[in-house]
This record gives structure tokens, C-alpha cells and sequence, in this order.
């Protein structure tokens, strides 16, 4: 075996080159950020409201930044009805609005463009995304090794999975429940989220509308166990 032939294939990371997703050379196996080439994955975080998902999301961001990596936060719907990802705990961060029309490669390499490298995003309230953004989302890892971490409900207040986060379920590389435990006003794991309106909880209605976990809301959400949510019980306070 000639050392050619020994030597390992290197595949260049694709790189902010004009009108070309595989621009750029190769000199060693890691890319610009250290990390290993083609090692880039989709992993989707996910669990009822008030676990945590939009604090993990901040956290991880600053992990990734503190050493030195570079990534786009995005969200959808954000509680605060503005383009920021905010947490009931306090936290808050600028971040892009996804729209419909909106692209995630194209966000990616308009970016590259500028010259500013994207080594993740950071895609929070990924529940509410279209599915062409999950399949934007799996592209970005695939094509141009950008790491994707999703943070998201699984179902909505029906009990039913998002679309976004089924198809989630079924690409990602890593799915991880939170570990955060949300409790039910009866002390079990609070599984389900229910809507409520007028004190009662509702089955019918739009899959997405805005509301909030605080009593004053006019649509309220409240994290239920799986017998509560089914029978409707809200607990004494209610």
C-alpha cells in the first residue's frame, strides 16, 4: 500500500464561497471552529412548558460562544411577541424571527457572505417552525456540517404531536427530553399541556395561539398529569 493510499480522505467544509456551497480547501481534518469536519448533528430538546427549554437554549449558546464558536439564535412565536428568545426565569437574547418565508441556508450563507462564520444555531420554539425549516435544519448539518440544536414542545394542547416536531422526532441525530420535572398540581409528572379559557380546558380551537402559564392570561396553558388533562381537572385552586 502506497502512502497515498494510506492517507485519509479529507473533505473541505463548505465554506462562504460565492454561488458555491462547497467553496474552500482542506489543510487537516477539523474545521476553522477545531471541531472535526463532518461531525456537525441535528439534536432536538423537547419537553412540556416550564421545563426549560428557552433557558437551556440560552445556556447552550453561551457554552458554545465562550469557546470561541459562532452561531445565529432563532425563534418563533417567542412568548414576548418579539424577535428574542425570553425565559420565565428572567433570561433574555436578540434573536432572528423565523417567518415562513424565511430560509435557514440562505440565512446560513448570507452570513458567509458578510463574513461571518456560523459554526451552530440555536433554534428555539422549534415546535412551531414549518416542516421545510426541519428539513433546512437536517440540510445544514448534512451539506454544510453547522451544527443544529432544536428546542421545542412535543404536543399541543390536543395532545397531539406538532408537525415540526414529528418530523424532528424523525431526523434528528439526538432527541433528549428535558430533564427539568414539571409537576401536575397532584404531584405527578406534568406530561400534557392544556389550554385554558373562562377556567376550563379546552379541545377545540387553532393548533397555535399565544398565551401564557400565569392566571391573569385570557388563554392560559397549564402542564397537567396524563389523568388530569384527560379528565379536565385543574387542580383545587381553580
Amino acid at each position: 500500500m502506497t502512502d497515498d493510499a494510506a492517507a485519509p480522505t479529507c473533505l473541505a467544509r463548505p465554506l462562504p464561497g460565492p454561488g458555491d456551497d462547497r467553496a474552500g480547501g482542506c489543510a487537516a481534518a477539523r474545521g476553522v471552529d477545531g471541531r472535526p469536519l463532518h461531525a456537525a448533528a441535528l439534536k432536538f430538546f423537547w419537553g412540556p412548558m416550564d421545563c426549560g427549554k428557552s433557558t437551556m437554549a440560552l445556556q447552550m449558546n453561551y457554552n458554545h460562544a465562550r469557546q470561541g464558536r459562532r452561531g445565529l439564535v432563532t425563534t418563533r412565536i417567542d412568548r414576548s411577541l418579539g424577535p428574542q428568545v425570553t425565559t420565565r426565569i428572567g433570561l433574555a437574547h436578540e434573536a432572528i424571527e423565523v417567518t415562513d418565508g424565511l430560509d435557514l441556508r440562505d440565512l446560513v450563507r448570507s452570513a458567509w457572505a458578510e463574513g461571518v462564520r456560523v459554526d451552530y444555531l440555536i433554534c428555539d420554539e422549534a415546535s412551531f417552525y414549518d416542516l421545510e425549516h426541519v428539513e433546512q435544519m437536517a440540510e445544514l448539518v448534512d451539506k454544510f456540517d453547522v451544527d443544529v440544536y432544536a428546542f421545542g414542545l412535543a404536543t399541543d394542547f390536543r395532545s397531539c404531536l406538532f408537525p415540526a416536531a414529528q418530523r424532528l422526532f424523525e431526523l434528528a441525530d439526538e432527541v433528549a427530553r428535558i430533564q427539568v420535572e414539571v409537576l401536575c398540581w397532584c404531584g405527578r409528572e406534568g406530561l400534557l399541556n392544556a389550554r385554558v379559557v373562562q377556567g376550563r380546558v379546552v379541545r377545540e380551537g387553532a393548533q397555535v395561539v399565544i398565551g401564557d402559564t400565569v392566571d391573569t392570561a385570557d388563554v392560559r396553558y397549564q402542564v397537567l398529569c396524563r389523568r388530569h388533562y384527560r379528565s379536565g381537572d385543574l387542580g383545587p385552586r381553580a
